[in-house]
């Protein structure tokens, strides 16, 4: 089979959609990797991205039959999908914990001085943050992972917050101070995970995809992504998921706090892989009600 694969054209997007097209070639199918321009490759560097900018435009060219496959972030996928397109597979997930960088190493987020500045990209990872360390100063900070980690060597600032899954994809892993306590900076919901995206009318394809498919992994960002639609919000918001599957079991740890530190509130729960999603919408409406997510 012949496939063309959509994704962005920054060294990390063209990582994980490697990561991907090498299985597919390795069971004999000839992969062409497409770099598709995103609304979020083309903002101001230092603007917040916005909701679905890093997936719409690779989405329309798969719908206009541009490509066949797009492999994207699972954390950047709106909640609102295309009913023309289907998540295939979700195979395996990277480490989904935040991590520490610092340009000399060695330091955690308890060892940072006083006043020390720390780049971020996110309102959620300025909140934990903020509520683990108000006397740090936080400077939002966007831009690929290369870019921030440039960014951070030319000492714009003292320290950085970002996926842990990014950095080490890259191979850059040897640059991670401290991998942080989900308790005390919660994960965005489906971070580290891959979605493998096709058109629900090519049903040989999905059949193909399907296989790549690691249930477990589905289930937990699938659990994830409960929590943050029955909050309302979107892949901006302060809110973080983590889920773990165990057999038949899962645990979820549910996590939300104002961008300015306020407000944090963390739940774990555990029950039956049957009951994951409405015992996971009950706690994000839980959620909801004790903190105001701003």
């Amino acid at each position: 089979m012949k496939l063309r694969l959509g994704t962005r054209g920054s060294r990390l997007a063209l990582v994980q959609s490697e990561l991907f097209a090498r299985r597919l070639r390795d069971e004999g199918h000839e992969v062409e990797v497409v770099r598709i321009v995103t609304e979020g490759d083309v903002r101001p560097v230092d603007m917040s991205p916005g909701e679905g900018v890093f997936v719409a435009a690779i989405a329309q060219q798969l719908i206009a039959g541009e490509i066949e496959i797009a492999v994207h972030s699972a954390k950047d996928i709106p909640l609102d999908e295309d009913p023309a397109l289907e998540i295939a597979a979700y195979p395996e997930r990277a480490d989904p914990r935040d991590a520490l960088v610092t340009p000399s190493g060695g330091q955690s987020l308890d060892s940072l001085p006083g006043g020390a500045t720390v780049g971020m990209d996110s309102p959620r990872r300025s909140g934990f943050v903020r509520a683990a360390r108000p006397d740090l100063r936080v400077v939002p900070l966007h831009g690929n992972v290369e870019t921030r980690l440039r960014r951070l060597d030319e000492r714009e600032v003292d320290a950085l917050v970002l996926a842990t899954a990014g950095i080490e994809r890259l191979g850059r892993g040897e640059r991670i101070d401290q991998r942080l306590d989900p308790a005390l900076v919660a994960p965005a919901p489906a971070q580290g995970a891959l979605a493998v995206q096709a058109r629900r009318s090519d049903i040989d394809l999905l059949r193909l995809l399907r296989s790549y498919d690691l249930p477990s992994v589905r289930l937990a960002v699938e659990t994830e992504r409960e929590v943050l639609k029955a909050t309302g919000g979107t892949c901006r918001a302060p809110v973080g998921a983590l889920a773990s599957i165990d057999g038949d079991s899962f645990t979820l740890l549910v996590a939300g706090v104002n961008s300015d530190g306020t407000g944090k509130w963390v739940e774990h729960i555990a029950g039956a892989c049957s009951d994951a999603s409405r015992l996971a919408a009950a706690a994000g409406r839980r959620l909801l009600a004790e903190v105001a997510l701003r």
